[in-house]
């Protein structure tokens, strides 16, 4: 498929629906409503949800916050992999998510799981349709071992059945959604992504996507939705790494940057914001948040002026290896 044909969600700003799943605690319907009427007044246009995000809870805030809105105004993005079944002995908890709704969450790769996947997500989202479906977790993080094994039932299944749908016009695109670089450069040698969804692996701390996942997605004309761009918080001055505490020597980098970041009277959540965005195939960064007035912050973080020095120290000190984009050139 050439480069021009590939489907992109609006950017540089989309919104992340993990932390309205109650992600680490609980968010009322009227605080997640008001958070999503927010993104939409602030002009955000890109969506991203998930059934594991609650489980099941994210997607139904979605669908009520949009499904009033003119679907072919915004872009949404929700995940196959995984299937919800009713189970209320886990009473709502799953992960890092304290209060869902009452199911269990069981992996699913293979083709009818995807499909089944997209029908359980239309029901969730009261919506007709969505616009991407990311193939969620199929990665060392959340398999172990077994994630060459699990990735394989993916491609064979999984991302079989998207590339059809999306030939059908089912959905306008489809790709992993993961927290590693690996699979994602597997994919692209094994099958035919229009986007991915990168979490956490390219940011100010940790940019491991640059050297060789980046430049195969732009040899391919494939686009590139950045998550995590405050590394689950880090970054924003908060204490998690990767949704778990952060190990020091996480916090000891996130110190650096700070301090570099206040020498230059430099926002160090702008910075982030912007350095994830500042790359070519990037399409959409998507900070998640649970507070309204957070929105609107991130959208002037996105367009607050950042002195070239700044980023010149970053390179300079080893902060940032040189061939890193910045909004500064």
């Amino acid at each position: 498929m050439p480069a021009s044909k590939r489907f992109a969600p609006p950017g540089p700003l989309g919104f992340g629906g993990a932390p309205l799943g109650n992600m680490f605690e609980e968010v009322t319907d009227d605080v997640a409503a008001a958070t999503l009427g927010a993104a939409w007044d602030a002009g955000i246009r890109y969506f991203d949800t998930a059934p594991e995000y609650g489980p099941g809870i994210s997607e139904h805030r979605f669908g009520h916050a949009l499904r009033d809105r003119p679907r072919d105004d915004f872009v949404l993005s929700t995940k196959v992999g995984r299937l919800l079944r009713a189970d209320a002995s886990k009473g709502g908890k799953h992960g890092p998510f304290v209060k869902g709704l009452p199911f269990r969450v069981d992996y699913d790769y293979t083709a009818d799981g995807v499909r089944r996947s997209i029908e359980d997500s239309l029901q969730r989202l009261g919506l007709a349709r969505i616009d991407v479906a990311y193939i969620h977790d199929c990665a060392e993080d959340a398999h172990g071992q077994r994630w060459p094994e699990v990735f394989d039932i993916a491609m064979k299944g999984a991302a079989v059945a998207l590339t059809r749908l999306r030939e059908e016009g089912v959905i306008r695109g489809w790709g992993l959604g993961v927290n590693r670089v690996e699979p994602c450069v597997l994919a692209l040698e094994r099958a035919d992504p229009d986007v991915f969804l990168l979490a956490g692996r390219y940011s100010l701390l940790d940019h491991p996507a640059l050297d060789v996942f980046f430049p195969r997605c732009a040899e391919r004309g494939v686009n590139v939705v950045v998550g995590g761009p405050y590394n689950s918080g880090l970054i924003a001055g908060g204490r998690t790494f990767e949704y778990q505490e952060a190990p020091p020597e996480k916090v000891a980098a996130r110190d650096r940057l700070a301090a570099i970041a206040k020498d230059h009277g430099v926002d160090l959540r702008a910075a982030a914001l912007q350095f994830c965005a500042a790359h070519p195939v990037v399409a959409s960064v998507i900070p998640g948040t649970k507070n309204p007035a957070r929105v609107q912050e991130n959208v002037t973080l996105m367009d607050q002026p950042i002195p070239a020095a700044f980023w010149q120290e970053l390179k300079r000190t080893g902060v940032l290896p040189e061939a890193a984009p910045t909004p500064a050139g």
